[in-house]
């Protein structure tokens, strides 16, 4: 296990604060992004899910749902350069990236912003976390299942899904879906995801209209 280096001695913070503030403190993807210019540490598995797979290319369109605050996006816009487009959706507010287009809202409530169909949907999304894991996973494979919704009225033929889901993988029911509906779909943990996380992202390539 590794120890931290720095300790939160503040007595007014609650544990689960103190724990989240000295994990940031120690966490070197966070130093890392803040010195490169990442809005967050989340930028890095953006780029491992692209090194791997290759699912982002010049002129495509994408879709980021969850977007906020943007390290995702970051790293799909220089992926794509001046070409193609990126909707960020998110019920916070984000702050403006150069060739981002966001949308504040619920991503279930505002399909007639999405003036067309898209190569890519991207989800780092996951529900507020309750504690137990068995509940937290429901939530997150409830939220996986819209995001699927979401990708069947959007995703062009032979277009991609990125999402989030815990260890375990997808439920048995919607995993065959997802591949019933895709050519390909496969799980991947990022190595710059924390070793303590549950988070696993299940990738999905090739949709077939």
């Amino acid at each position: 296990m590794r120890h931290l280096k720095v300790k939160v001695k503040n007595k007014k913070l609650s544990t689960s604060s103190k724990k989240w503030i000295e994990r940031q403190l120690n966490d070197p993807f966070v130093h890392r992004a803040r010195a490169e210019g990442f809005r967050s540490r989340a930028a890095y598995k953006m780029q491992e899910i692209q090194e791997k797979y290759h699912l982002i290319q010049k002129g495509m369109t994408v879709v980021d749902l969850g977007a906020a605050p943007g390290g995702w996006c970051q790293v799909v816009a220089s992926l794509l350069g001046n070409t193609g487009a990126i909707y960020a959706i998110d019920l916070l507010e984000m702050d403006p990236l150069p060739g981002v287009t966001f949308i504040k809202g619920d991503f279930n409530d505002i399909h007639t912003h999405i003036p067309d169909k898209v190569d890519v949907i991207l989800s780092d999304m996951a529900p507020s976390s309750c504690g137990i894991k068995s509940v937290d996973h429901l939530r997150l494979i409830g939220m996986l299942e819209e995001v699927f919704t979401f990708a069947k009225d959007y995703l062009k033929a032979e277009g991609s899904l990125v999402a989030k889901v815990l260890r375990g993988g997808t439920e048995a029911k919607l995993l065959a879906e997802l591949k019933k509906a895709f050519k390909k779909v496969t799980h991947f943990k990022p190595s710059s995801s924390r070793t303590e996380s549950a988070e696993i992202y299940v990738i999905a390539q090739g949709f077939r209209l």
